[in-house]
Parts: C-alpha cells; sequence; structure tokens
C-alpha cells in the first residue's frame, strides 16, 4: 500500500504546528502555578469539567442515544481512563514536586515507550534508526535527572514528580497505540469534537472517583486533611486556559496539523514544548533553564530525527 499523500507545510500549518506545543507547555507552567492552590486530581476533575462545557455546543449529538458512543461505551471509557485521568492527573501531580522544565522534557521521552509497548503490545517491529532515536531520547532524559553530572547516574533519586511523569509517559504512549486500532464509530472519530468529547464523558468519570480518593486518602496516608483549594479569580482564570487552551484548542489544532503535514513533520513541532516550557518557566516561575536542560532538549531533538529518518 503506497504511503498516503501529505501537502507541503505551510505557514498556516507551521503555526497550527506549533501552537499545540505553546498551549501544551503552558499547561505544564500554569499546572505548577496552580499547584499550591488545589489538589492535583481535583485540578484535573475541574479542567475537564471546563472542556466539556466548551464542546457541548459543538457535539452534543454524541450524547443521542444511538450516536454510537453508548454502545461501544468500553472503548470511551478506557480511552477515556488513559488520556483524561490518567494522563493528565499524573502530569499535574508531577508538577507538585517536579518543574514544568522536568516534567516536559521527562515526557520528551515518549519514542522510547512507543516502541516498547508497541512491541511488547501491539507486535510492532522495532529498527535500527528506532532504537538509536530512542536510546539517544533517553540519554536525555537521564541528562535531566541527573543534572547533567555523571557521577550522579550511581546515585540517582528521582523527584517523586520525575517518577509520576515518567508513568504518565507511558500512559500515554500505550493511549495513543490503541487509536490505531479505530475501534469507534466512524462518525465519531471523523467529529474531532465529538470524538474528543466521547472521552471526556468517560474521563470526567473516572477523573471524579480519583478526586474523590484524593480527599478521602491523603488524610488516611498523611494524618493531615488535605490542603483546601484557594478560590480566587487566578484560580478560575487558570481553570479556564487549561481547559480550553490545552483541552480543545491544541487537540483541534495538533489533529488538523497532522492531518495535512503528517506525523513525521508534526513530531519535530512536539519537541518545542520543553523548549517553550522553559522559556514560559523563566519568565514566569523565575525557573531559568540550566546548561543540563539544553543539553537534553539537544539530544531528544536528535532521538526524534534520526528515529524519524526515512531508510
Amino acid at each position: 500500500m503506497s504511503a498516503t499523500p501529505f501537502a507541503p507545510l505551510t505557514l498556516g500549518t507551521a503555526a497550527m504546528l506549533t501552537i499545540a506545543p505553546l498551549l501544551w507547555a503552558g499547561n505544564a507552567v500554569v499546572g505548577r502555578l496552580a499547584a499550591d492552590w488545589i489538589p492535583p486530581m481535583t485540578f484535573n476533575f475541574l479542567r475537564w469539567l471546563v472542556a466539556l462545557a466548551i464542546l457541548l455546543p459543538l457535539a452534543a449529538w454524541v450524547l443521542r442515544r444511538h450516536s454510537g458512543l453508548w454502545q461501544h461505551w468500553r472503548r470511551f471509557a478506557l480511552l477515556g481512563l488513559l488520556a483524561i485521568a490518567g494522563y493528565n492527573s499524573l502530569q499535574y501531580l508531577a508538577l507538585h514536586t517536579s518543574t514544568p522544565i522536568n516534567v516536559t522534557l521527562v515526557a520528551a521521552s515518549m519514542p522510547v515507550w512507543m516502541l516498547l509497548i508497541g512491541r511488547l503490545f501491539f507486535g510492532a517491529a522495532i529498527t535500527r534508526q528506532a532504537l538509536l532515536g530512542s536510546a539517544l531520547s533517553l540519554l536525555g532524559v537521564l541528562v535531566v535527572l541527573t543534572q547533567g553530572q555523571v557521577q550522579r547516574i550511581l546515585e540517582l533519586q528521582l523527584v517523586p514528580g520525575d517518577a509520576w511523569m515518567l508513568l504518565a509517559t507511558c500512559t500515554w504512549a500505550l493511549y495513543s497505540w490503541l487509536l490505531t486500532r479505530r475501534d469507534e464509530p466512524a462518525p465519531i472519530r471523523a467529529d474531532w469534537s465529538a470524538f474528543l468529547m466521547a472521552q471526556i464523558i468517560f474521563g470526567l468519570f473516572w477523573s471524579a472517583a480519583l478526586s474523590a480518593g484524593e480527599w478521602v486518602l491523603w488524610p488516611a496516608a498523611t494524618g493531615t486533611p488535605l490542603p483546601q483549594i484557594d478560590w480566587s479569580w487566578a484560580l478560575l482564570a487558570v481553570l479556564v486556559f487549561v481547559g480550553l487552551g490545552p483541552g480543545v484548542i491544541a487537540y483541534r489544532f495538533w489533529g488538523e496539523g497532522v492531518q495535512r503535514a503528517g506525523p513525521t513533520v508534526a513530531a519535530f513541532f512536539s519537541n518545542l514544548t520543553p523548549l517553550l516550557a522553559a522559556l514560559m518557566s523563566a519568565a514566569l516561575l523565575r525557573e531559568p533553564p540550566q546548561a543540563f536542560h539544553v543539553a537534553a532538549f539537544a539530544l531528544i531533538v536528535a532521538g526524534i530525527v534520526v528515529s524519524s529518518l526515512r531508510r
């Protein structure tokens, strides 16, 4: 079968593929900013509640009895668990103890987990180029975790947030592979707003359960009550941003950009996220990037380039 032809990269397509990583970087930065205002699981639940309210006027038809949503509820429940509840909750949990720069750089190790999960559970072949690219990406992650000091490899102790982000990255890799099966009804898959809303509907149930567990289990585990939500206009603005920007707009622009330029070209743009997060952190959180962040970013980009080259 011949490869799907993609259009040449235009300025409009490049803008779409740049706005999505920009919004995802902003999600990491404001997630760190809001870490002291609201518990992470509750934050994720409210974020997707905002996204659902935004999508209702666009895709309310998916709630109808014969839309295909309810007949395929297991499929959407699994996707919602991994992408809406799992990945995002783990990312916000990671941001309580790690920095936006570290979180986005650790997330850039995605090629490693894509290869492993694809091989173990989906029978995907692993090429030498993919192995080399993944090795470079993994080396970049090690540079972050060791802060560029080789001797720390032997005494490496993960910051809790970095470990949570590694788990989140594995969750997203599994979610991405499940998307290749295309088991959902064609009308829902063809409509980006309906497809996202179908996942959010079930993801909200999972997120609500995680949020409830957070309020119940935290006092039992720590002996102290969970910090109360610090309601303010700033928190409300953050919730609207993460619901509308990273939750809806980024998903829409990324999907359209990939369809136009293809996933190989789009992969280069996805690696803008760590760089943009570093610049935002420097400006907003006074967490300037260090030399090891630059080295890690270069290694991760090199890994993506190598693994994307044609034979």
